[in-house]
């Protein structure tokens, strides 16, 4: 059986999200002592423990919340009367620690295009982890678009089901029209995603909500999309083009506005 610690690297080479809870501190009679630790995978699976029962449970729900929005938190907890909402009986006292384990943001590049190409080196160099999807094969390859960490050749209906799309990914649709749009969407709408933006103009992500619409896709479900992607910025060539595209996927990522700086 792993431990935590080479769990841990596991998670770090494979760029996966997890949240590790510590206990810190602990006073008189309780189920585990300073030090202890669980880890909490994004599936809710764990390895170590915090002390069991509904102490436990209250800080694996911590851990999921934590995992969710990027949050560390520092939880206390007194043993001693259940009626009043505390986790157990034992009578002592314990601090929790719990930390988000977060990979580096994926950007989840679909269509291997020259826009496709540009986004990915543009992407690598943000120290992005890319992952470039294509239902052409010999388009999805190191030599067609250098730099990607993972290459996908698949049908566009089947991306979720050979990656694990989650609050860290960024997916950027660079693919060849509309139709093609319309067959990778209606999975990639139901996942994690931070940020879904799709390239090409108005008229045509009209032309892919329609086709959504048609395979009975509510609207509500896509109005969160960006489209056409990008920050304004006249952006013509494939490399000017991927510069908007990441403005706007850092934009999100950050928190920020798009305006002017004003300091």
């Amino acid at each position: 059986m792993k431990t935590i610690y080479q769990a841990l690297a596991e998670i770090e080479a494979t760029n996966q999200i997890a949240a590790l809870a510590t206990i810190v501190r602990s006073k008189g009679s309780t189920p585990r002592h300073g030090t202890s630790k669980m880890l909490v995978y994004a599936d809710g699976k764990i390895i170590g423990t915090v002390g069991g029962g509904e102490l436990e449970r209250r800080v694996h729900v911590a851990a999921q919340e934590a995992m969710q929005d990027g949050e560390a938190r520092y939880l206390s907890y007194n043993m001693s009367d259940p009626s009043k909402g505390d986790p157990g009986i034992c009578g002592g006292t314990v601090e929790v620690f719990v930390e988000p384990i977060l990979p580096n943001p994926t950007l989840l590049l679909i269509g291997a295009g020259h826009v496709g190409k540009a986004v990915a080196y543009l992407a690598k160099w943000l120290d992005f982890h890319v992952v470039v999807a294509e239902d052409r094969a010999e388009f999805c390859t190191p030599e067609h678009i250098p730099g990607g960490d993972e290459y996908l050749p698949v049908a566009m209906d089947e991306i979720t089901k050979h990656f694990q799309i989650n609050t860290q990914t960024y997916i950027v649709m660079a693919t060849r029209g509309a139709d093609v749009d319309a067959v990778a969407l209606p999975d990639l709408l139901e996942s994690d995603a931070a940020y879904i933006g799709v390239i090409g103009s108005k008229r045509r992500w009209l032309a892919a909500a329609s086709l959504l619409q048609e395979r009975g896709i509510p609207e509500e479900k896509y109005t969160h999309i960006h489209s056409p992607i990008g920050l304004e910025i006249e952006a013509e060539t494939p490399e000017e083009i991927a510069v908007s595209i990441m403005a706007e996927v850092l934009m999100i990522r950050n928190g920020g506005t798009g305006e002017k700086m004003s300091t």
